[in-house]
């Protein structure tokens, strides 16, 4: 094995390809996006270079961008308190089940592998101000007074569209927490009860700890897929109304596919690669894992 590592010939051919991949898919989009980002460009017309004129047009003229922004930190925000507290605490809960652990388990995993533009249209019809499900069973129990036009005002459909996402990936935090949860010896646990620790103790002292790595490891794939968040957003409101909706995904969308206003849709990309990165680095340096030995 140590021989096998020492050749660097063989190392290259079997870390070669996925290198080639990572280039051509990853880095090669993100140069020309950063490229194209400078100039002004219908995709009918040769782009015409306007060097960073799309990025202050972006932060002084474009009042949706500034909407969307808010919006996309909004989620940010929302979702990893939500998702990751309420995926923790299932995750705690369900290991420590004896019974029908593996029920619930599915039950709020299931979710999570619907397809995400089903699920905003199925949750739109269930919003629906007049034929809607909601409205429906609040007037059936005689809750008139709480009807609601939730997807058309502005306020009430941020918090719709937060619940709904809260619904749809809480189960793959859980799943995440869970499998980490798991891969702890339980002889910790047992030599804890045998000096008189309670089970809240063991979560604080044992558990938190100990799966330290997967809730970074959580905390960023969710704050990555919020700013991404484009499909429940596109299917509930399509960013309306007025654009009050609206995420930079969903604004970059509009422009670029739309309006046909690459460059700027380019723009766009890049300042969500930029806030990715923060993110990540941000997680990064807040969050410090240690190596533990069981």
């Amino acid at each position: 094995m140590d021989k096998l590592l020492r050749n660097k010939k063989m190392i290259a051919i079997f870390v070669g390809p996925a290198i080639i991949l990572f280039v051509l898919f990853l880095l090669v989009p993100i140069i020309i996006a950063c490229g194209l980002s400078l100039f002004s460009w219908d995709a009918l017309s040769l782009p015409k270079f306007v060097g960073l004129n799309q990025y202050i047009r972006m932060f002084t003229l474009d009042t949706t961008f500034i909407v969307a922004l808010k919006n996309t930190l909004f989620f940010l925000v929302t979702s990893l308190i939500s998702q990751s507290l309420l995926g923790l605490i299932i995750a705690i809960a369900l290991t420590n089940l004896p019974k029908f652990s593996n029920v619930f388990k599915n039950i709020f995993y299931m979710p999570a592998v619907l397809s995400s533009a089903a699920v905003g249209l199925t949750w739109a019809c269930i919003f629906n101000p007049t034929m809607g499900a909601l409205n429906n069973l609040l007037k059936a129990l005689g809750l008139a007074n709480l009807q609601h036009l939730w997807l058309v005002d502005p306020k009430s459909a941020m918090w719709c569209i937060a619940f709904v996402c809260l619904w749809e990936f809480t189960g793959s935090t859980m799943i995440l927490y869970m499998a980490a949860i798991q891969g702890i010896p339980g002889s910790l646990y047992e030599a804890s009860y045998i000096d008189g620790a309670s089970k809240i103790t063991c979560i604080w002292n044992i558990t938190l700890p100990l799966i330290k790595p997967m809730i970074k490891t959580s905390i960023i794939l969710n704050s990555i897929g919020s700013l991404k968040f484009f499909d429940l957003i596109y299917t509930m409101t399509y960013g309306g109304p007025n654009h009050q909706t609206e995420v930079i995904a969903s604004h970059l969308y509009h422009r670029s596919f739309q309006m046909f206003e690459y460059g700027y849709g380019d723009a766009l990309s890049v300042i969500l690669l930029i806030l990715c990165v923060l993110t990540t680095l941000i997680v990064n340096k807040c969050i410090k894992t240690e190596n533990y030995e069981m």
